[in-house]
């Protein structure tokens, strides 16, 4: 699976996922984590995926989802290759963040994309 070829979810589809088991999983770097996420997310960053692979749940979703979208769709490509059952966030932390939703940073204040 390519990564134009993973299931695409909209901010508002991707909320009801999360709320019904998804776990939502930010594919960030560090410095973009620290500075802003949503509260609810995991993070394992792109650069460390085959070595944090082990902390996800093969038996949940995992919406994916990063700054914009390209690196999470290319992180749910990979994961759908090892057998999970991932999707990735249309518009990434952008979006959450125009949607109006919680970005937190890592000490639980506001935090920006």
């Amino acid at each position: 699976m390519q990564a134009h070829d993973v299931p695409t979810v909209s901010v508002t589809e991707a909320l009801d996922l999360i709320r019904t088991d998804a776990v939502l999983v930010d594919v960030r770097e560090d410095h973009e984590w620290a500075a802003g996420h949503a509260p609810q997310a995991t993070h394992v960053p792109m650069s460390r995926l085959s070595e944090q692979v082990g902390r996800l749940p093969q038996d949940r979703t995992i919406v994916c989802v990063c700054h914009v979208g390209a690196r999470s769709a290319a992180v749910a490509a990979a994961l759908n290759r090892v057998g999970f059952d991932a999707i990735n966030l249309a518009g990434g932390m952008e979006a959450w963040a125009a949607a109006g939703l919680p970005v937190v940073d890592d000490s639980g204040r506001p935090g920006v994309v």
